[in-house]
Protein backbone atom coordinates (compact mmCIF):
# COMPACT_ATOMS: atom_id res chain seq x y z
CA UNK A 1 0.00 0.00 0.00
CA UNK A 2 1.29 3.24 -0.55
CA UNK A 3 -0.34 4.66 2.59
CA UNK A 4 1.64 2.04 4.86
CA UNK A 5 3.17 3.06 7.91
CA UNK A 6 5.69 -0.13 7.13
CA UNK A 7 8.28 -0.95 4.63
CA UNK A 8 8.61 -4.30 3.90
CA UNK A 9 12.15 -5.62 1.69
CA UNK A 10 13.90 -8.53 1.34
CA UNK A 11 17.37 -9.28 1.77
CA UNK A 12 17.77 -12.83 0.46
CA UNK A 13 16.06 -15.04 2.72
CA UNK A 14 15.96 -12.08 5.53
CA UNK A 15 12.72 -10.05 5.97
CA UNK A 16 13.17 -6.24 6.41
CA UNK A 17 10.59 -4.69 8.24
CA UNK A 18 11.07 -0.57 8.26
CA UNK A 19 9.00 1.34 10.67
CA UNK A 20 7.75 4.33 8.03
CA UNK A 21 6.45 7.44 9.48
CA UNK A 22 9.76 9.59 9.76
CA UNK A 23 8.38 12.85 10.13
CA UNK A 24 6.85 11.79 13.39
CA UNK A 25 10.19 9.98 14.74
CA UNK A 26 7.58 6.58 13.53
CA UNK A 27 5.76 7.11 16.53
CA UNK A 28 3.43 3.83 17.11
CA UNK A 29 -0.62 4.22 15.65
CA UNK A 30 -2.85 1.13 16.03
CA UNK A 31 -2.31 1.03 12.03
CA UNK A 32 1.17 0.46 12.07
CA UNK A 33 1.03 -2.11 14.58
CA UNK A 34 -1.80 -4.60 12.28
CA UNK A 35 0.47 -4.02 9.65
CA UNK A 36 3.61 -4.78 11.56
CA UNK A 37 1.50 -8.05 12.79
CA UNK A 38 0.47 -9.17 9.75
CA UNK A 39 3.75 -8.96 8.11
CA UNK A 40 5.35 -10.89 10.69
CA UNK A 41 2.31 -13.34 9.91
CA UNK A 42 2.93 -13.57 6.57
CA UNK A 43 7.51 -14.41 7.14
CA UNK A 44 6.40 -16.97 9.44
CA UNK A 45 4.07 -18.44 7.13
CA UNK A 46 6.75 -17.99 4.15
CA UNK A 47 9.17 -20.76 3.04
CA UNK A 48 11.39 -18.34 1.51
CA UNK A 49 11.93 -16.18 4.60
CA UNK A 50 14.16 -17.22 7.24
CA UNK A 51 14.52 -14.48 9.96
CA UNK A 52 13.30 -10.84 10.50
CA UNK A 53 15.09 -7.69 11.19
CA UNK A 54 13.03 -4.81 12.06
CA UNK A 55 14.45 -1.45 11.99
CA UNK A 56 12.87 2.52 11.58
CA UNK A 57 12.94 5.05 8.39
CA UNK A 58 14.85 8.36 9.31
CA UNK A 59 16.58 8.77 12.50
CA UNK A 60 14.43 7.53 15.17
CA UNK A 61 13.06 3.77 15.67
CA UNK A 62 10.24 4.62 17.42
CA UNK A 63 9.37 7.51 19.92
CA UNK A 64 6.59 5.30 21.42
CA UNK A 65 3.01 5.69 20.77
CA UNK A 66 1.52 8.62 18.57
CA UNK A 67 -0.35 11.14 21.02
CA UNK A 68 -3.13 11.73 18.91
CA UNK A 69 -3.92 8.92 17.14
CA UNK A 70 -3.70 7.39 20.75
CA UNK A 71 -3.91 8.96 23.83
CA UNK A 72 -5.74 12.09 23.21
CA UNK A 73 -8.44 10.01 20.96
CA UNK A 74 -8.64 7.80 23.89
CA UNK A 75 -9.31 10.66 26.47
CA UNK A 76 -11.75 12.14 23.77
CA UNK A 77 -13.97 9.32 23.31
CA UNK A 78 -12.87 8.89 19.74
CA UNK A 79 -13.89 5.13 19.43
CA UNK A 80 -12.97 5.94 15.41
CA UNK A 81 -9.60 6.38 15.48
CA UNK A 82 -9.23 4.07 18.41
CA UNK A 83 -9.28 0.84 16.54
CA UNK A 84 -9.32 -2.32 17.65
CA UNK A 85 -5.44 -4.25 17.38
CA UNK A 86 -3.41 -7.15 18.50
CA UNK A 87 -3.53 -7.25 22.54
CA UNK A 88 -0.32 -7.00 24.31
CA UNK A 89 -0.25 -11.09 24.98
CA UNK A 90 -1.13 -11.61 21.31
CA UNK A 91 1.43 -9.58 20.26
CA UNK A 92 3.97 -10.69 22.36
CA UNK A 93 2.82 -14.58 21.57
CA UNK A 94 3.44 -13.71 18.19
CA UNK A 95 7.40 -12.44 18.37
CA UNK A 96 8.03 -15.65 20.78
CA UNK A 97 6.51 -18.05 18.36
CA UNK A 98 8.05 -16.12 15.55
CA UNK A 99 11.14 -16.97 13.59
CA UNK A 100 13.81 -14.93 15.06
CA UNK A 101 13.29 -11.95 14.81
CA UNK A 102 16.07 -8.69 15.64
CA UNK A 103 15.47 -5.34 16.23
CA UNK A 104 17.58 -2.85 14.59
CA UNK A 105 17.43 0.00 16.57
CA UNK A 106 18.77 3.04 14.90
CA UNK A 107 17.10 6.00 16.88
CA UNK A 108 14.87 6.63 19.75
CA UNK A 109 13.41 3.70 21.24
CA UNK A 110 11.03 4.74 23.73
CA UNK A 111 7.88 3.52 25.90
CA UNK A 112 5.95 1.22 23.17
CA UNK A 113 9.10 1.81 20.83
CA UNK A 114 11.17 0.22 23.43
CA UNK A 115 8.46 -2.23 25.40
CA UNK A 116 7.48 -3.88 21.41
CA UNK A 117 11.07 -5.26 21.47
CA UNK A 118 11.49 -6.27 24.12
CA UNK A 119 10.60 -9.96 23.32
CA UNK A 120 13.01 -9.89 20.40
CA UNK A 121 15.41 -12.88 20.11
CA UNK A 122 18.54 -9.87 20.14
CA UNK A 123 18.02 -6.29 20.19
CA UNK A 124 20.80 -4.11 18.39
CA UNK A 125 21.47 -0.95 18.43
CA UNK A 126 23.06 1.81 16.55
CA UNK A 127 25.60 3.91 19.01
CA UNK A 128 23.15 6.55 18.50
CA UNK A 129 20.37 5.14 19.52
CA UNK A 130 18.46 6.09 22.99
CA UNK A 131 15.85 4.18 25.30
CA UNK A 132 13.55 5.06 27.47
CA UNK A 133 10.66 3.69 29.75
CA UNK A 134 9.02 6.94 30.01
CA UNK A 135 5.66 5.49 30.90
CA UNK A 136 5.50 7.28 34.37
CA UNK A 137 5.99 10.70 32.75
CA UNK A 138 2.54 10.28 31.22
CA UNK A 139 0.63 9.24 34.03
CA UNK A 140 0.65 5.25 32.54
CA UNK A 141 2.17 2.34 33.47
CA UNK A 142 4.28 -0.43 31.29
CA UNK A 143 2.61 -3.00 28.63
CA UNK A 144 4.10 -5.42 26.30
CA UNK A 145 4.56 -7.94 29.45
CA UNK A 146 7.43 -5.20 29.38
CA UNK A 147 7.81 -5.42 33.29
CA UNK A 148 8.42 -8.95 33.11
CA UNK A 149 10.93 -8.78 29.89
CA UNK A 150 13.00 -5.82 31.48
CA UNK A 151 13.72 -7.11 34.85
CA UNK A 152 14.91 -10.60 32.54
CA UNK A 153 16.83 -8.49 30.73
CA UNK A 154 18.32 -5.48 32.93
CA UNK A 155 17.27 -7.29 36.52
CA UNK A 156 15.23 -5.87 38.92
CA UNK A 157 17.42 -2.70 40.80
CA UNK A 158 18.63 -1.65 37.01
CA UNK A 159 14.67 -2.20 35.97
CA UNK A 160 13.13 0.03 38.78
CA UNK A 161 15.45 2.45 37.55
CA UNK A 162 14.60 3.07 34.39
CA UNK A 163 10.72 2.54 34.81
CA UNK A 164 10.33 4.81 37.93
CA UNK A 165 12.56 7.62 36.65
CA UNK A 166 11.57 7.96 33.17
CA UNK A 167 15.13 9.00 31.93
CA UNK A 168 16.60 8.31 28.65
CA UNK A 169 19.64 6.26 28.17
CA UNK A 170 22.07 6.34 25.98
CA UNK A 171 22.49 2.92 24.05
CA UNK A 172 26.19 2.28 25.29
CA UNK A 173 24.21 2.81 29.31
CA UNK A 174 21.40 0.25 28.01
CA UNK A 175 24.11 -2.44 26.93
CA UNK A 176 25.81 -1.68 30.26
CA UNK A 177 22.67 -2.66 32.20
CA UNK A 178 21.92 -5.81 29.35
CA UNK A 179 18.79 -3.93 27.89
CA UNK A 180 20.54 -4.29 24.19
CA UNK A 181 22.88 -6.88 23.24
CA UNK A 182 25.22 -4.90 21.04
CA UNK A 183 25.98 -1.47 20.39
CA UNK A 184 27.46 -1.16 16.69
CA UNK A 185 28.35 2.05 14.57
CA UNK A 186 25.58 3.42 12.93
CA UNK A 187 26.18 2.67 9.31
CA UNK A 188 26.92 -0.69 10.10
CA UNK A 189 23.70 -1.15 12.21
CA UNK A 190 21.47 -2.75 9.41
CA UNK A 191 24.47 -4.84 7.93
CA UNK A 192 25.19 -6.51 10.63
CA UNK A 193 21.60 -7.44 11.97
CA UNK A 194 20.86 -8.57 8.54
CA UNK A 195 24.80 -10.67 8.74
CA UNK A 196 23.00 -12.12 12.42
CA UNK A 197 19.89 -12.86 11.10
CA UNK A 198 21.37 -14.86 8.22
CA UNK A 199 23.68 -16.73 10.71
CA UNK A 200 20.20 -17.79 12.57
CA UNK A 201 17.87 -18.18 9.74
CA UNK A 202 20.28 -20.96 8.40
CA UNK A 203 19.74 -23.36 11.06
CA UNK A 204 16.58 -25.50 11.17
CA UNK A 205 13.42 -23.47 10.95
CA UNK A 206 11.54 -26.25 13.28
CA UNK A 207 14.45 -26.40 16.00
CA UNK A 208 14.74 -23.02 15.87
CA UNK A 209 11.01 -22.57 17.07
CA UNK A 210 10.85 -25.15 19.24
CA UNK A 211 14.11 -23.56 21.38
CA UNK A 212 12.70 -19.84 21.37
CA UNK A 213 9.74 -21.58 23.07
CA UNK A 214 12.16 -23.57 25.62
CA UNK A 215 13.30 -20.19 25.88
CA UNK A 216 10.10 -18.55 26.46
CA UNK A 217 8.49 -21.16 28.58
CA UNK A 218 11.58 -21.89 30.99
CA UNK A 219 13.34 -18.32 31.14
CA UNK A 220 11.88 -17.82 34.65
CA UNK A 221 10.22 -21.05 35.47
CA UNK A 222 11.37 -22.43 38.87
CA UNK A 223 10.27 -25.99 38.74
CA UNK A 224 13.38 -27.64 36.94
CA UNK A 225 11.48 -30.99 36.67
CA UNK A 226 9.16 -29.35 34.63
CA UNK A 227 12.15 -27.37 33.09
CA UNK A 228 14.02 -30.78 31.71
CA UNK A 229 10.26 -32.02 30.99
CA UNK A 230 9.60 -29.54 28.26
CA UNK A 231 13.17 -30.24 27.10
CA UNK A 232 12.94 -34.05 26.94
CA UNK A 233 9.96 -33.51 24.94
CA UNK A 234 11.31 -31.21 22.36
CA UNK A 235 14.80 -33.38 22.32
CA UNK A 236 12.02 -36.62 21.10
CA UNK A 237 10.48 -34.19 18.46
CA UNK A 238 13.71 -33.35 17.31
CA UNK A 239 15.82 -36.58 17.50
CA UNK A 240 12.89 -37.81 15.28
CA UNK A 241 13.02 -34.68 12.53
CA UNK A 242 14.36 -34.98 9.36
CA UNK A 243 16.80 -32.28 9.89
CA UNK A 244 18.17 -34.03 12.76
CA UNK A 245 18.87 -37.04 10.18
CA UNK A 246 20.19 -34.43 7.65
CA UNK A 247 22.54 -32.69 10.14
CA UNK A 248 23.80 -36.45 11.34
CA UNK A 249 24.19 -37.62 7.84
CA UNK A 250 26.14 -34.46 6.71
CA UNK A 251 28.65 -34.51 9.54
CA UNK A 252 29.26 -38.56 8.56
CA UNK A 253 30.07 -37.24 5.04
CA UNK A 254 31.91 -34.09 6.07
CA UNK A 255 29.64 -31.50 4.42
CA UNK A 256 27.66 -28.58 5.26
CA UNK A 257 23.88 -29.83 6.08
CA UNK A 258 21.40 -28.67 3.91
CA UNK A 259 18.12 -28.11 5.23
CA UNK A 260 16.13 -26.92 2.97
CA UNK A 261 16.61 -30.54 0.70
CA UNK A 262 13.66 -32.76 0.49
CA UNK A 263 13.61 -34.63 3.52
CA UNK A 264 15.44 -32.36 5.99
Amino acid sequence: MSDSQIIFTKAGNVALITLNRPDRLNAWTYRMSAEMSETIDACNADAQTAAIVVTGAGRGFCAGADISDNFKARLDGNTDTVAPARTGADWVTLVRRSKPIIAAVNGAAVGVGLTMILPFDVILASDRAKFAMAFVKMGLVPELASSHFLVQRMGFGHASEMCLTGRLYTAEESAKLGLVDRVVPHDALLSDAIALAREMGANPSPQLRWIKALLTENGSETDLAAVQQRELERLDAARASPEHREAVQAFLEKRPADFTRKGA
